[in-house]
């Protein structure tokens, strides 16, 4: 049976626990996490876990101005969201197309489980929602 809460299926290194720590820390005190009137927003869930996103993009000039989410879930899918939305500000639309699941596991410093992974990457499913509806 797949432990959901089990982060990875190994002990973690020093550098590793500290970007643990960093995840817990978006988790704790998000940073763009609030909603964004806006057209360009995108939604959705994990049906495995219940984890639940919503993203805002605020789009200028083909540009991403601000970059915002809401939602609900693990320290995981909120940080990740958390993450992304910083790492959007100033993006082209065509910079935030190519932001990959690598890119989005980079940030997060960590190695994860199966379900954390869909966890990890439920922000960048919504990302390319979003992106998608700008057109």
């Amino acid at each position: 049976m797949i432990d959901k809460n089990k982060l990875t299926d190994r002990a973690l290194s020093e550098e590793e626990e500290i970007y643990k720590e960093n995840i817990l820390d978006y988790y704790k005190h998000p940073k763009n996490k609030k909603e964004l009137k806006t057209k360009t927003k995108a939604h959705d869930k994990n049906t495995l876990c219940g984890d639940e996103i919503t993203i805002y993009l605020r789009i200028k000039a083909n540009k991403i101005q601000e970059a915002t989410f809401t939602g609900n879930g693990c320290a995981i899918s909120q940080a990740s969201a958390s993450m992304l939305t910083e790492k959007l500000k100033g993006l082209t639309l065509k910079q935030a197309k190519a932001i990959s699941k690598d890119d989005i596991l980079k940030m997060l410093g960590i190695p994860l489980s199966f379900m954390r992974t869909k966890c990890a990457l439920l922000s960048l499913k919504v990302l390319n929602k979003a992106l998608e509806e700008s057109k």
